[in-house]
């Protein structure tokens, strides 16, 4: 049960130092290690420094910063004061860095020293420019430490605007998708507990860096969830870099992306490299063909777990699962998402026909912007909301399916519910009818696919990204 008075900041940080796991160590960094009571006082010690300036609760904070100690606690410290984080790439281009701070509104900005002047030279022109917090200044550092050690968490209802992820701007540029509170516990106890099984002893590592959603979750609040820990480091990723850290902090489970996997198994030195320590990897964010998976497995022997999630539902939803991995499948439905496949009026498809796979579960947008900073509200709005070509996907034994084509997509929006359906086009065939396969609900994708999106809403609210997300359910 998800409590109906919730911050992030107090269920996976305060909470750990309240069980008297204080002293457990919570981020990993070449230089140092951080306990989580150490993590409790910096992001206090944020806080304290946003109240100071008159930041308020719910205001836009834009945190853009290299993964390490610094945006652990800068982004807990905007949790905790009820502020709204807002994760944007630190490297990203001065166009793009501009649209984000005209287009969120943002009131403050949490920003590498090194980068200050760049980033002051697009928001100068700003109706409203933010404060500038140059992390790593002197100054900056110096009003951090004269802050109190304390500062209670804001009493935050658990649908309150929490996190600000942008989805691809594949039609454009990117889009935020305002997440609650709820949905990162949700996706964290459903996927991170339930198909991951986090526990205390991992040390988590990512390819991707903090401010994609998929390691917001998978490497930050998967372990802080179970007193765990993560290991961070702010170099771009590489297989050099990466073998290097894997080698220095031994993690256990490694998030990844199948453009790194194909670079780690390529590279001269992945017969020497030592991923012993590792009990499983994941892999989204793009198609894992199976044959780059067969790469893997002789080059590592470590399980991988290919799964799909969407900005708009926060995280996974659908996964393979430790011990039961499909190559060149997507896997299952995480529990406690649900999945059917229907057509333009809302029916369940017969077979044969091309349908759409609409998922339902409890993370999912709050709303997401529109246009300078307004969250878009409507009824039915998905009139020209189309794809431009529609994936189709083909089942096979076993409920496991394969697409046949990738979709693009275009975006709308709306606000009115917290339970999400995303939408899928697919083609639904005929699984034998056997008493094992009725009750299937694998999913799978063939490899060369894409997953493009298009998100339409329906005259109930529910969000409907259509979408070669490939797949399929087993009826």
């Amino acid at each position: 049960m998800i409590p109906v008075r919730l911050n992030l900041a107090g269920y996976f940080l305060d909470a750990r130092v309240a069980e008297g796991r204080g002293d457990r160590v919570a981020v990993r960094t070449a230089p140092q290690l951080f306990s989580y009571a150490d993590v409790a006082q910096r992001s206090s010690r944020t806080a304290q420094l946003l109240a100071s300036d008159d930041i308020r609760a719910e205001e836009r904070v834009i945190v853009a910063l290299p993964d390490g100690i610094d945006f652990v606690a800068a982004l807990f410290g905007i949790l905790r004061r009820g502020s709204v984080v807002v994760m944007i790439n630190p490297d990203t281009t001065p166009e793009l860095l501009h649209y984000f701070f005209d287009y969120s509104r943002a009131t403050a900005a949490f920003v590498p020293a090194d980068r200050l002047q760049v980033f002051e030279a697009q928001t100068a022109g700003l109706a409203r420019p933010p404060r500038l917090y140059a992390v790593g200044s002197p100054e900056c550092s110096a009003r951090l430490d004269a802050q109190a050690g304390e500062f209670q968490p804001l009493d935050t209802h658990r649908d309150d605007p929490a996190i600000w992820l942008f989805s691809g701007g594949t039609t454009g540029h990117p889009k935020g998708v305002v997440q609650t509170h709820r949905s990162f516990v949700n996706t964290t106890l459903l996927y991170g507990h339930g198909v991951l099984g986090v526990r205390p002893g991992d040390v988590t590592m990512a390819v991707p860096k903090l401010f994609f959603g998929y390691a917001t979750g998978a490497n930050l609040f998967f372990p802080f969830s179970v007193g765990a820990s993560c290991a961070l480091f702010p170099e771009r990723c590489t297989p050099d870099a990466l073998f290097a850290q894997v080698a220095r902090h031994r993690p256990t489970i490694l998030i990844n992306v199948p453009t790194m996997i194909q670079q780690m198994v390529a590279h001269p030195s992945a017969a020497a490299a030592d991923l012993s320590s590792l009990r499983l990897a994941t892999s989204a964010g793009e198609p894992l063909p199976s044959e780059l998976h067969d790469r893997w497995m002789r080059a590592f022997g470590v399980e991988l777990l290919d799964g799909l999630g969407t900005a708009e539902m926060w995280h996974i939803f659908i996964s393979n699962r430790p011990g039961e991995v499909v190559p060149g499948t997507l896997g299952r439905v995480v529990p406690g998402f649900d999945v059917k496949l229907c057509g333009d009026d809302g029916g369940e498809v017969a077979p044969g026909e091309l349908g759409a796979r609409w998922v339902k579960g409890g993370s999912g947008e709050l709303s997401a912007v529109t246009s300078r900073g307004q969250g878009g509200r409507c009824g039915r709005s998905d009139r020209g909301v189309r794809p431009r070509r529609r994936a189709r996907v083909h089942r096979r034994a076993f409920g496991l399916a394969r697409a046949c084509r990738r979709t693009a997509g275009v975006r709308s929006i709306a606000s009115r519910s917290l339970q999400i359906a995303a939408r899928h086009r697919l083609r639904r065939h005929a699984a034998p009818d056997t008493s094992r396969q009725s009750r299937s609900r694998r999913i799978g994708a063939k490899a060369d696919s894409r997953r493009g999106a298009c998100l339409a809403i329906d005259v109930l609210g529910y969000n409907r990204a259509s979408s070669c997300g490939v797949g399929t359910v087993a009826t």
